[in-house]
C-alpha cells in the first residue's frame, strides 16, 4: 500500500516509526539495551572529560555508531526470524555478517577512544 502523506505529517508520521523502532529494540533486544546504558555512560564522561569540541564529538559518534549498527543487525535478525525459523545456510551467515557488523562497530568505538583519550592524557 502507496503512502500518500507529504510535508509535517509524513515527517510526524515518521518520527513515530522511528520512535516505535527505537521502542522495539530497547524492549526486545538485550544487547540494545546493555549498549545503550553502555552509550550513556560513554556519553556522560565524553561530556565531562575536559577535550576539545572534536574530540568530544568522535566519541560519542563512535558509541552512537554502535547503536546504530546494533539496531540494523537486530532489524536483520527480525527479518531473517520472519521468513523462517528453520536453519538455511544464506539466513545464518546474513545474522553471523550482522553480528560481525557490531563487532567491528565496538572494536572502533574503543580504538577511538583509547586512541584519543592516549594523546589526550599524554
Amino acid at each position: 500500500m502507496a503512502n500518500n502523506t507529504t510535508g509535517i505529517t509524513r515527517i510526524i508520521k515518521a518520527a513515530g516509526y522511528s520512535w516505535k523502532g527505537l521502542r522495539a529494540a530497547w524492549i526486545n533486544e538485550a544487547a540494545f539495551r546493555q549498549e545503550g546504558v553502555a552509550a550513556v555512560i560513554a556519553i556522560i564522561i565524553a561530556c565531562w572529560l575536559d577535550v576539545d569540541p572534536i574530540t568530544r564529538i568522535l566519541l560519542i559518534s563512535s558509541v552512537v555508531l554502535v547503536m546504530i549498527v546494533e539496531i540494523l543487525n537486530s532489524a536483520i535478525e527480525a527479518l531473517v526470524d520472519r521468513v523462517g525459523t528453520e536453519y538455511h545456510e544464506l539466513s545464518g551467515r546474513a545474522k553471523d555478517m550482522g553480528s560481525a557488523a557490531v563487532l567491528i562497530a565496538i572494536i572502533l568505538a574503543v580504538a577511538t577512544w583509547a586512541t584519543l583519550l592516549w594523546s589526550h592524557l599524554r
